[in-house]
């Protein structure tokens, strides 16, 4: 098959999309298939930017602009290669690279891909509207509030300590873990520098266990 990995974006994830794209184009030419790497802004990389760029492991410096740019994402669906393409495996990480954007942009322009659909990434990627719906579903799920929200409400409600962060971000980016009612604020702020909607929720200590699966075969059990 031939494959575009599009990764890269300007999401506070966007590191984490280039070491995923490095290990995604590896393993796919390993297994025989014709792979183009292309990054949101630029297109398809020639194989010395390609080199380049994936060889850089993740660093959580911001991106030079043109590297952060997805405002020639519209082109490089148009145009970036991806019109002959058989599948564009979807290496990005955060913002609009998971809440529906680029779902919708390469359902508008027929081209197939990995992952969930629009309204399926859109909804998940909305913590607040994915636990609303948990709970339309009889699903368990931690008390929350939504920001603004005053230090001694979210103690009266949630008690402490409690989980504040980013309402659409993933990989615990803005996450701060609030033991004290003081450390509020503060954590309240840092989450807002991630995202314009910030939820805090009530902590439940235990074990995280994550269990991927792959068509319908459940793969080994993470912690």
């Amino acid at each position: 098959m031939k494959i575009a990995v599009l990764f890269g974006g300007t999401s506070a994830e966007r590191d984490v999309s280039v070491a995923s794209a490095a290990q995604v184009v590896d393993a796919l030419r390993r297994n025989g298939h014709e792979v183009l790497a292309v990054e949101t802004s630029r297109g398809v990389l020639p194989a010395v930017e390609e080199r380049e760029l994936l060889s850089q492991g993740i660093d959580r410096a911001p991106p030079p602009d043109h590297e952060g740019d997805v405002g020639n994402l519209p082109i490089v669906v148009a145009t970036g290669g991806l019109k002959d393409v058989d599948l564009v495996f979807l290496a990005l990480h955060g913002g609009a690279g998971e809440d529906g954007t680029i779902q919708g942009a390469l359902d508008l322009a027929g081209i197939a891909y990995t992952g969930s659909g629009t309204l399926g990434s859109a909804l998940a990627m909305d913590k607040d509207v994915s636990k609303r719906l948990f709970l339309a579903a009889g699903v368990p799920t931690p008390k929350w509030l939504m920001a603004p929200v005053e230090p001694a409400r979210i103690v009266e409600q949630l008690g402490l300590p409690v989980i504040v962060k980013p309402n659409s971000q993933g990989s615990t980016v803005g996450l701060t873990l609030v033991r004290e009612e003081a450390s509020l604020p503060a954590a309240l702020e840092d989450a807002a520098g991630f995202d314009n909607e910030v939820m805090v929720e009530q902590y439940i200590p235990g074990r995280e266990l994550t269990v991927g699966i792959l068509d319908d075969e459940p793969l080994a059990v993470g912690e």
